[in-house]
């Protein structure tokens, strides 16, 4: 019963001094929840603010305990772990775009390793591509089982095993499984921790074809600079929808701030992978306090399965978005290459603006995700 309904069954005739006193204490409450209220929203908004400044920590703890993944070792051991991948990353390392410290990375697990798939393909692209070749120097491979990190070193010079703290990561991970979440969040806290040690890199999925050096393409002022599915002609416009698997990221503080504010972010939006979250954040007034300048990169250079490079005179990278399952991604990559090698050979027959022969086997998905304009597959 509400104290309305109480002080209705009151005797008229009850006195102006119990009446005072029930309406101070009510008073009282109310304004006792008013300031707790605030109180506790004041505590969330300063909890947010020192997650995403608070990187002052020392590189070695902070890329041993949050991101490589070690709990119970020695302070030997994560110091070795430690070592070991900034040496892979400095040999590999670059100058490029005034960037001192410039590396490539992609990820391999077993699946994508095994003979005549999806790391093959990769490979061949640099090897066939325009000044792409020399590239290969400056990629670093991070090995996500056993199985990919000995194939990665019998034909690689920079590979490195990342500790997955007890995930399985070995077999082809499904779209949107528990699996492919975890590999997609652990590869976000991975690359935060390679911006934390000093280094830029370039992000690519296996599955994106490297035909001609991208670097040429980027933008001198962005921090962060990301694919998209479709681009709507604007660089600088958050509406457009990334694609999480091909990144440029320079190692500064506002992106060492941003990353760590969108692996937080995952708390926020369970259930979704990092791409979607950061379709949330993007808009966030989180990003304009770090002062990120986010990008957003042309499909005419970075193009994929959703929406080709059309002007093979300018395509940079194709992508095998917009594709379920390895063996069709396998299938339309090899054709692909095969499109490339007959418009780098000049033949009389092959016209100077030819396009794709692909997607093929991914082209009925392909229809009808145009339709849907989706998000990175």
């Amino acid at each position: 019963m509400t104290n309305s309904s109480v002080s209705a069954t009151h005797d008229e005739n009850s006195n102006t001094s119990s009446n005072t006193t029930e309406n101070n204490n009510s008073v009282g409450r109310i304004l006792r929840g008013t300031v707790l209220f605030t109180a506790i929203a004041l505590g969330c908004f300063v909890l947010l603010n020192n997650s995403v400044n608070r990187l002052s920590f020392h590189p070695i703890s902070y890329y041993a305990s949050s991101y490589i993944g070690a709990t119970s070792s020695s302070s030997a051991s994560q110091m070795a772990n430690y070592a070991e991948l900034d040496k892979v990353l400095r040999n590999a390392s670059m100058v490029m775009g005034g960037e001192k410290k410039t590396v490539i990375i992609t990820t391999l697990n077993d699946a994508w390793a095994e003979t005549n798939s999806i790391f093959d393909l990769f490979v061949e692209s640099f090897a066939i591509g325009n000044d792409t070749k020399g590239l290969l120097k400056h990629l670093v491979v991070i090995c996500l089982d056993d199985k990919a990190l000995a194939r990665c070193l019998a034909s690689h010079p920079h590979c490195f095993r990342l500790e997955t703290k007890g995930a399985n990561f070995t077999r082809e991970a499904s779209f949107m499984s528990s699996a492919y979440l975890d590999m997609m969040w652990r590869r976000i806290q991975f690359l935060g921790s390679v911006l934390e040690m000093g280094y830029s890199f370039v992000f690519t999925d296996a599955d994106i074809m490297w035909l001609r050096d991208p670097f040429q393409r980027f933008f001198q002022e962005g921090d962060f600079q990301i694919a998209c599915d479709y681009y709507n002609g604007n660089s600088h416009d958050p509406h457009n929808p990334p694609n999480g698997g091909f990144t440029y990221a320079k190692s500064n503080d506002r992106t060492i701030k941003f990353y760590k504010f969108w692996y937080l972010s995952r708390r926020a939006y369970p259930g979704l992978h990092d791409q979607d979250v950061l379709n949330e954040i993007k808009f966030s007034p989180v990003i304009g306090k770090i002062g990120l300048k986010m990008r957003f990169l042309d499909t005419a250079y970075f193009g994929g399965f959703c929406q080709p490079s059309r002007d093979l005179n300018l395509v940079c990278t194709m992508h095998a978005n917009c594709c379920v399952g390895l063996n069709k991604k396998i299938n339309d990559l090899t054709i692909l290459l095969q499109d490339w090698r007959r418009f780098t050979s000049k033949q009389p027959n092959i016209n100077s603006h030819s396009s794709w022969s692909v997607p093929q086997n991914c082209s009925t998905f392909f229809k009808d995700m145009v339709q849907k304009k989706p998000r990175n597959i």
